[in-house]
């Protein structure tokens, strides 16, 4: 007797699918730029999408796209994610928008034929900047922000050069030609939210209005080291305790500016590091994310003009690097637009949000209408074996995402 499949079976299929290549013992998926599993997952792809019917095909640095041509010449909607991981991150991360797209395309063309507008399916080479310290090389190859002049001298942590890895997979060099592509009018992205927000409102849908902008920092807080016992406190300078000062006061500054402010510091080294002597040196990093560029702004006036008062009055050195300056993006509202319309009809709870992580959607906001839709993560856990998303949600995005490509493109 022939059991009938579930519609969630077919996304949970792909997904688990996806998960074969560089799965780890831990449970978990690598799958790193420009190598061995992330080569077989991206041929494997292209030959799932040419069973399906789809044109695939591979850009000069990796990208991989299925094509379903339009009657209409001109515009192609491009909807994807990433096929790269973290390591030992999750299955769901960058591969969700990918199956979500592939299956949403596969049905539409099952279901009406050819679109009036040509629609791509996009497995994009590389987001996570795990392997090479670089992030979003297949995005900005596509639109023509990144070449091979930019990776030219980059390395991974193996002394392995980029153009040696890539060329070790498939993509010589010696026959780049420029990815940049003029004709994406749009760009859709499913991707699983990494939060919990969604799973705290019970909302089976996000839709980002915004992404964050990023700015990082490393701090260098310089005292002087002396003997633990003898130094008296009203005469040490003490740079760990200059430290905990600063970040309690951005700490507190952040929740006092705005509610969807973040700022943090991750990494930290002191020196000398040993437990009888006051901290001569400390470097620690600073991340800050808001939507908005003026909020931004205003924040790392306020903390800097305080370091710099607090270091006079300590009597020590401080010195600020930056070393990451992502401006804010907001996405295509006529898009978002066409996607709460449809949620409210298929009566899908959702909800507007802001994106608090990275996207590939922010390569592309900038340059065409994009819309970012997200899913719900149990627990907001996300880059970890742990990562889960639920069957019936990752169909519900799919079904949503189905839909919006009907309307614009059919």
């Amino acid at each position: 007797m022939l059991v009938k499949r579930k519609a969630t079976d077919e996304i949970c299929d792909v997904i688990e699918w996806l998960a074969s290549f560089g799965k780890t013992a831990g449970g978990g998926v690598t799958r790193l730029l420009y190598t061995p599993a992330w080569k077989e997952a991206q041929h494997a792809l292209k030959k799932k999408m040419e069973e399906t019917g789809l044109h695939a095909y591979f850009d000069s640095v990796g990208n991989l796209f299925g094509r379903l041509e339009g009657t209409e010449a001109g515009e192609t909607i491009l909807t994807g994610s990433h096929i790269d991981t973290v390591i030992e991150g999750g299955k769901y991360d960058g591969a969700y928008g990918i199956a979500a797209s592939f299956i949403a395309v596969s049905r539409l063309l099952r279901q009406y034929g050819a679109p009036k507008k040509t629609i791509e399916v996009v497995s994009l080479c590389e987001e996570e900047g795990s392997r090479f310290p670089l992030s979003f090389w297949g995005s900005k190859n596509i639109r023509g922000t990144f070449s091979l002049d930019d990776v030219k001298d980059v390395k991974d942590s193996h002394g392995i050069p980029f153009l040696h890895a890539m060329q070790a997979s498939g993509f010589s060099p010696e026959n780049d030609s420029p990815a940049a592509r003029d004709d994406v009018h749009r760009f859709i992205e499913m991707h699983i939210e990494q939060g919990m927000v969604l799973e705290k409102n019970q909302n089976a849908v996000g839709i980002v209005t915004h992404i964050v902008g990023q700015r990082r920092y490393t701090i260098r807080i310089e005292g002087e080291s002396n003997h633990a016992g003898t130094t008296p406190m009203p005469f040490r300078k003490d740079a760990v305790s200059a430290a905990a000062e600063f970040i309690s006061y951005l700490t507190r500054k952040a929740k006092e500016l705005d509610p969807l402010l973040v700022a943090t510091v991750g990494r930290m080294e002191v020196k000398p590091n040993v437990p009888n002597v006051v901290a001569g040196e400390i470097e620690f990093s600073l991340d800050i994310r808001h939507h908005k560029t003026e909020v931004i702004d205003q924040f790392c006036s306020d903390i800097f003009t305080a370091l710099e008062k607090q270091s006079e009055a300590m009597q020590m050195k401080f010195s600020v690097s930056q070393w990451m300056d992502e401006a804010p993006v907001e996405l295509d509202t006529e898009m978002a637009e066409c996607a709460r319309s449809i949620a409210q009809k298929q009566n899908i709870r959702f909800q507007d949000m802001v994106s608090g992580a990275g996207h590939d959607a922010q390569v592309f906001g900038p340059f065409c209408p994009t819309l970012l839709l997200f899913v719900p993560s149990r627990s907001g856990i996300s880059h970890s074996p742990k990562e889960y998303t639920a069957a019936q949600d990752l169909e519900t995005g799919v079904a949503l995402l189905e839909e919006v490509l009907y309307k614009i493109a059919y």
